[in-house]
C-alpha cells in the first residue's frame, strides 16, 4: 500500500469503510474503533501516507478487489493485549491481521493471491514467521481475519488455540537464497 494508491484504497472500502467504518483500525484501536468511522479513515491515510507497511491490495485490471493487512505484530496494540490472541513467545513476527475482498470476487482466489503476497512481503522485510488469526467457522460466522482453511492450505500451522472464535496460525519464514 503507498500513498499514490489510497484513492484505490477508498474505492475498494467504500463509504462504508469495508466493514461499518472499520477501515482496518480494529487491532490498531480495540473496540473504540466502533464509534469513529472517520476518524478510522484518517487514521489509516496517515498511516498510509507516512510509509508505514500497513498491508497490500490485490487488483483485477485498474479495479481493486482485496485488500491484507500486514504489519509487525508489534504495529497492532489491541492485538497485543487481547488475551485469547496473546503472543505465543517473543519472537518478532508480522500479522497478517485482516482481509477485504470486493462483491463480486469473493471465494474467486483474491485473499489466497493476497496471502502468497504477504508471505513474499514479509520475507522480503527479514521477518522471521507470519502469524495470522484465523476464525473457527464453529465459533463464528465473521471472518474478516480469514478462514483457517486458507492459511492451513498455505503452509500455516495452528499454534495456539485459546477456546475463542480464532486462534493462531504461524508460518516460518526462511530467506529465499
Amino acid at each position: 500500500m503507498t500513498r499514490e494508491r489510497w484513492p484505490a484504497l477508498e474505492d475498494l472500502f467504500g463509504e462504508c469503510g469495508a466493514s461499518n467504518g472499520c477501515w482496518c483500525m480494529y487491532w490498531r484501536l480495540g473496540p473504540a474503533y466502533r464509534q469513529h468511522g472517520e476518524r478510522n479513515r484518517r487514521a489509516l491515510r496517515k498511516l498510509v501516507e507516512s510509509g508505514s507497511q500497513c498491508g497490500l491490495l490485490a487488483f483485477h485490471g485498474e479495479l481493486p478487489v482485496g485488500w491484507c493487512q500486514l504489519t509487525p505484530r508489534s504495529a497492532l496494540p489491541y492485538l497485543e493485549r487481547y488475551p485469547l490472541l496473546k503472543r505465543v513467545d517473543d519472537l518478532p513476527v508480522w500479522s497478517i491481521s485482516c482481509f477485504y475482498v470486493r462483491r463480486g470476487y469473493r471465494l474467486r482466489g483474491v485473499a489466497s493471491a493476497l496471502l502468497a503476497a504477504a508471505v513474499k512481503e514479509a520475507r522480503r522485510a527479514k521477518a522471521p514467521a507470519l502469524e495470522a488469526y484465523p476464525s473457527d467457522p464453529n465459533k463464528t460466522r465473521n471472518d474478516f481475519t480469514g478462514a483457517r482453511a486458507l492459511f492451513l492450505g498455505a503452509g500455516f500451522e495452528i499454534v495456539a488455540s485459546r477456546g475463542g472464535p480464532r486462534s493462531i496460525a504461524r508460518r516460518k519464514l526462511t530467506p529465499h537464497v
